[in-house]
């Protein structure tokens, strides 16, 4: 039994997680799992692998204890299981461009690299340095934020397009904090790696699940403005809808501890990193999978404004998933 083959009779949860070994816990009603049985690795069974898949498509985020064991190469050969691997990161290689060093925390809400077209489709992340206390990650479910939303907010956005970009956020933070003590060299080094290179995309502010075929909300913090709307329409619209992505029914909270592992539904989620760990480190290492080009509900797609993501990753052709019913 694999997802990928589409006209096979509908699996029950129970029946594919049964047959990839693996126990799944869920830890809130919108989004969030726990995953015990496995040992994460690159050399898991097929069947263990789609059941990983539709854990993470029912759950949004999902959580693995005990890996200990998984290195920098581990997590690496695991992440090519669930898809290809991208570059770390479309401007920032100064550390590697195969895994993207975490230091600190992005305290703000976001959908990892939404400005680029070919938005990745999980980010899989793994606990290396942790401070003593605060740190943890939340995540929120942008699907089911858009499934509460009212019938007339729901035809508002079914038809809204957002630009999305790298300059906006940090650029607006390294002027506002250029004379900020706690805004340290490396820390603006890091910032001008961000933005070297400017991308720029128009996406969908409704996007379908190239998988689930369910609607999704695509926002977050790269947001610069809605196609068409003045930039006061944008802050107050855009305020409204994050309350709706960020309410905390629909937010899933780790507290991290070592040989902890998340991957997150990037096409279904935002999450923020809480900086609440004074001066202690905090050092994570996210890899990122290759995701499709989001469509809207009228079937048209993502169009790039400025920058060519193409080095970056390639453009994923997903299929259905086993269990899922088209929207």
């Amino acid at each position: 039994m694999t997802l990928s083959e589409l006209e096979r009779p509908v699996a029950t949860a129970e029946e594919i997680y049964r047959a990839g070994g693996i126990v799944v816990t869920k830890l809130g009603e919108n989004i969030g799992a726990r995953i015990d049985g496995v040992k994460l690795s690159g050399d898991l069974s097929s069947e263990t692998v789609d059941a990983i898949r539709y854990a993470l498509a029912v759950n949004k985020a999902i959580v693995f204890q005990g890996q200990e064991h998984l290195d920098d190469e581990g997590q690496w050969a695991f992440a090519g299981l669930l898809g290809q691997q991208t570059q770390s990161h479309p401007t920032v290689h100064s550390k590697g461009k195969r895994l993207l060093p975490i230091e600190g925390a992005a305290n703000s809400w976001h959908t990892d690299v939404s400005f680029v077209d070919r938005i990745p489709k999980a980010s899989i992340l793994r606990a290396v340095t942790l401070p003593p206390y605060g740190g943890a990650t939340t995540w929120a479910s942008t699907t089911a934020a858009y499934n509460q939303l009212p019938d007339a907010l729901k035809s508002l956005v079914d038809n809204l397009w957002a630009l999305h970009t790298n300059l906006y956020d940090y650029a607006e933070k390294l002027d506002a904090g250029s004379n900020d003590p706690a805004l340290t060299d490396e820390r603006k080094q890091y910032q001008d790696e961000f933005r070297r290179n400017t991308y720029e995309t128009i996406h969908p502010v409704v996007r379908v699940h190239p998988q689930t075929g369910e609607r999704t909300l695509l926002l977050g913090h790269f947001v610069k403005e809605f196609v068409g709307l003045k930039s006061s329409e944008t802050t107050a619209l855009l305020q409204l809808l994050q309350a709706r992505v960020t309410k905390l029914e629909n937010t899933f909270r780790w507290a991290w501890s070592p040989g902890d592992v998340a991957i997150w539904d990037n096409r279904a989620t935002q999450h923020y990193g809480i900086a609440d760990f004074g001066d202690h480190t905090r050092r994570l290492h996210r890899i990122t999978l290759a995701g499709d080009l989001p469509v809207g509900v009228d079937g048209t797609g993502s169009r790039v404004v400025q920058g060519d993501a193409s080095e970056y990753s390639v453009v994923e052709s997903p299929s259905r998933l086993l269990g899922f019913e088209s929207a």
